[in-house]
């Protein structure tokens, strides 16, 4: 039996251990604690269905994301493009800008934000100052800064699936379609962003998981009045000791992670969804 195994199986073996213990045992474990505590049965799950915090928590982190997303595709998509469209040094250059956030830890660039939203921060004091406005914006503690916060952090994961699928276009279909009469916006609309609809898909879905798990810049910049399910899921575990509520949160936000990453693995592919 043993020899009708691939050998490369054997390569893989001492990773699945790591992950079987590592990941796969403790989230057994959530699960058991999400339907014993405080006492067996589904109870917890029914208190998602029926508590209007657990719904409004629910609710704050589908709509945050939902703004984040859209943003982030946008700008995104206008990067991914203009990477396509440069060459040599100069796309170099943009690759390292797009992919330089990556380096700094999320605590630096969630306090870094905070500091140029708050009321007497940078960017009020340079709208004030040039007479957009007479008052500061209260960007901080408002779900307006967390977005700020999120679409910043999620760009590079929308724009390189986008690029990578747009890298990826035949340049000839683009030069038949104007050698047939079409101009440069029906080419682009026609042939062209149909062509890197997959990518904006699987950017989509990335930057959506993505969010869903948000924890540090939602609590910087969002104060505590801007909670999101993965704050909820700390507060439930760590300050008020209701680990079976806060189970339940766990494994709903696991299930919809895989749900959505299923989707992309059977609609993009996993390896061009992540560019």
């Amino acid at each position: 039996m043993w020899s009708r195994i691939n050998p490369a199986w054997w390569l893989v073996l001492p990773i699945v251990v790591v992950i079987g213990g590592l990941y796969i045992l403790p989230l057994l474990s959530v699960l058991k604690l999400s339907l014993t505590d405080p006492k067996p049965g589904i109870g917890n799950y029914e208190r998602l269905l029926t508590s209007q915090a657990t719904l409004r928590v629910f609710v704050t982190t589908l709509r945050i994301c939902a703004a984040t997303t859209i943003i982030t595709i946008v700008l995104g998509f206008i990067v991914a493009l203009a990477l396509t469209r440069l060459r040599g040094i100069h796309q170099r250059l943009l690759i390292v800008g797009v992919i330089m956030p990556l380096w700094i830890s999320v605590i630096v660039r969630g306090l870094s934000w905070l500091v140029i939203l708050r009321d007497n921060g940078l960017l009020n004091d340079w709208l004030i100052g040039f007479g957009f406005t007479g008052e500061p914006i209260h960007f901080v503690n408002r779900e307006l800064g967390v977005v700020i916060g999120m679409v910043h952090y999620s760009l590079p994961y929308g724009i390189l699936p986008m690029f990578a699928t747009m890298r990826g276009i035949d340049q000839r279909l683009l030069f038949a379609s104007q050698s047939l009469g079409a101009n440069a916006r029906t080419t682009f609309l026609r042939v062209f962003f149909p062509l890197a609809l997959p990518g904006v898909f699987a950017a989509t879905l990335l930057v959506f998981v993505f969010g869903l798990g948000f924890y540090v810049t939602p609590s910087l910049l969002g104060g505590g009045r801007v909670v999101m399910l993965a704050e909820s899921i700390s507060v439930y575990i760590l300050a008020t000791a209701r680990w079976g509520l806060g189970g339940a949160q766990a494994v709903l936000l696991f299930v919809l992670t895989m749900s959505l990453i299923g989707i992309l693995s059977k609609t993009v592919g996993l390896r061009k969804g992540l560019g």
